[in-house]
């Protein structure tokens, strides 16, 4: 067993440092995130959930890394994520709404101008909306409308329609749960 550390000491010294470096990056991304969107006044889940999807792209970054660390061919590396996408990248066609929602879900955690609370108004032609925001969530946004109603309204759909913010005067504070 010595000797296979000695032989790949090089290997391990660097996969060591790749994952140290890593996890520090998630840190400070995820603390920045958080701050972000604590000024923003978003919600401890959505800076939650934000920070999932930065895990899950750092350890695709990782895994990349280490294959090139441990002596991976770039012509395999390349034969495998081209096979992996391709593949993902049928599947996600096929449910390409769920991950316009999850994309959706970042844009607004960055840039979205309502936060929960907010009475909002969504122009939208077929049906629309006066209602309370009552959470932001990965896929949808859940609204209470005045009469008691919860509807959930689509993140894409929520970036592609015209939203009013309603007066804050105008609010009642008392048909916020």
């Amino acid at each position: 067993m010595p000797n296979f550390f000695q032989t790949h000491q090089s290997e391990i010294i660097y996969s060591v440092v790749l994952l140290i470096i890593l996890f520090i990056i998630r840190k400070i991304i995820v603390i920045t995130v958080k701050k972000i969107g604590h000024k923003s006044g978003t919600t401890e889940a959505r800076a939650s959930l934000i920070g999932r999807y930065v895990t899950v792209v750092l350890v695709l970054i990782a895994i990349l890394i280490e294959s090139i660390i441990l002596g991976v061919e770039t012509q395999q590396i390349s034969l495998v994520f081209s096979s992996v996408f391709a593949v993902i990248g049928i599947g996600l066609f096929a449910i390409w709404s769920i991950l316009s929602n999850i994309t959706s879900g970042v844009i607004m955690f960055f840039s979205f101008p309502y936060k929960v609370g907010d009475k909002i108004k969504i122009h939208d032609k077929d049906a629309p909306i006066e209602a309370i925001i009552e959470d932001i969530r990965a896929f949808q946004l859940i609204l209470r409308e005045d009469n008691g109603n919860i509807t959930t309204y689509p993140n894409n759909l929520i970036l592609q329609k015209a939203v009013t913010l309603m007066e804050k005067d105008a609010l009642d504070d008392t048909s916020i749960l």
